[in-house]
Order: structure tokens, then C-alpha cells, then sequence
């Protein structure tokens, strides 16, 4: 009985060996699993540096020995801060919700001002 001929996955290539296998070598299996992941890591990658970049931003409004700082929303804009990303909320026992950049956040008050926080995790 003849058998089928195997073709590696990514560069079609004849495959020699188990017959469960898919690459002809170890670049071939990496570059198409890379390939397969791309989109989704550049996402995560992407999403990661803007949190970070968030959390710099706010960590740079605080004075080094304090643990909090009042600053405007035009400021926090023009630094390159992005509203739209942050870790986690916290809701204190007033009522007032706080969003999170990791271990800093910040707190929306009236007239575009922001309370500045740094958790004490």
C-alpha cells in the first residue's frame, strides 16, 4: 500500500519522518505558528504599551515621597494619555469611582480636573 504524501504546512514541502508530522523543520513550524499568532499578539502588544504609557504619565504627575497630585484633562491629553485604557476600576465608600493604570489611577472631578492616586498595594 502506498502512502499518502505528506506536504509541510508552510512552505510545501515533502515531509520524511512520524507520521504525524506537519513541518519539515523547526523554521518552518516556527515562522507559520508566528504567522497564526500575529494578529492577536500585535493586539495584546499594542494594548500593553498604551497601559504602560498610561501608568508613566500619571506615576510622572506625582512628586517623588507623595501619593497624590491634582492635574487637568488637557494635560493628561496633550502627555499622550488614552481615556480609553486602563486595568480596573475601584469604587470607595463615597461613591466615587477611580480607574486604574496598574498601581496608579486617577479620579474625574469637576471642571475637567483629575485627582491623581497612587495605590498603596
Amino acid at each position: 500500500m502506498e502512502s499518502e504524501k505528506r506536504l509541510c504546512l508552510h512552505c510545501g514541502k515533502p515531509i520524511q519522518g512520524r507520521m504525524d508530522k506537519k513541518f519539515c523543520d523547526d523554521s518552518c513550524r516556527n515562522t507559520y505558528n508566528n504567522q497564526q499568532n500575529a494578529l492577536s499578539t500585535n493586539l495584546i502588544r499594542n494594548i500593553n504599551h498604551t497601559l504602560r504609557k498610561n501608568r508613566n504619565i500619571l506615576e510622572a504627575l506625582i512628586n517623588p515621597g507623595e501619593d497624590l497630585a491634582k492635574t487637568t484633562r488637557d494635560k493628561l491629553i496633550r502627555s499622550g494619555f488614552n481615556f480609553k485604557f486602563f486595568t480596573h476600576t475601584y469604587q470607595n465608600k463615597k461613591g466615587n469611582q477611580y480607574h486604574y493604570c496598574y498601581d496608579f489611577g486617577y479620579l474625574e472631578l469637576e471642571g475637567d480636573w483629575f485627582l491623581v492616586v497612587k495605590g498603596k498595594e
